[in-house]
């Protein structure tokens, strides 16, 4: 089974992916978490600029005509940036371009090797192979 999993990035069981982008780590949900989730209509982001936050505590919440989805954080640190302005006028983007536009927030990492924990593009593959 084919799924759009981007090579330049890690992923978490929650379906969510993280990408290093200079000092901070960008987080967004997967298209599978989209796929599952449906049309989204409502994204709430819980955290602004400055905030601590804690591996796999919930930072937001997706909502879509389906049902209402915590987003977890995957990793430690502070927020140093949130997609609010994009994501709450326009959530139909995470639709559209989840793996770009549709980003959520970026944390500075508290541990430098943080992202080591999660799933690489292969076992990402893998774990969405067995949930078919």
């Amino acid at each position: 089974m084919s799924h759009d999993i981007k090579s330049d990035r890690v992923y978490t069981s929650d379906h969510e992916w993280a990408k290093t982008e200079g000092d901070a780590i960008v987080i967004g949900i997967t298209a599978y978490a989209v796929q599952q989730l449906g049309d989204i209509t409502l994204v709430n982001l819980d955290v602004a600029e400055g905030d601590t936050i804690e591996a796999g505590k919930p930072f937001g919440t997706v909502e879509s005509v389906k049902t209402l989805a915590d987003l977890f954080a995957p990793i430690a640190g502070t927020v140093v940036r949130v997609n609010k302005a994009n994501l709450e006028e326009r959530p139909e983007l995470v639709n559209d371009d989840c793996y770009g536009a549709a980003w959520m927030v970026a944390i500075a990492p508290t541990d430098p090797a943080c992202l080591e924990g999660l799933l690489d593009p292969e076992a990402y593959a893998v774990l969405l192979d067995g949930a078919h």
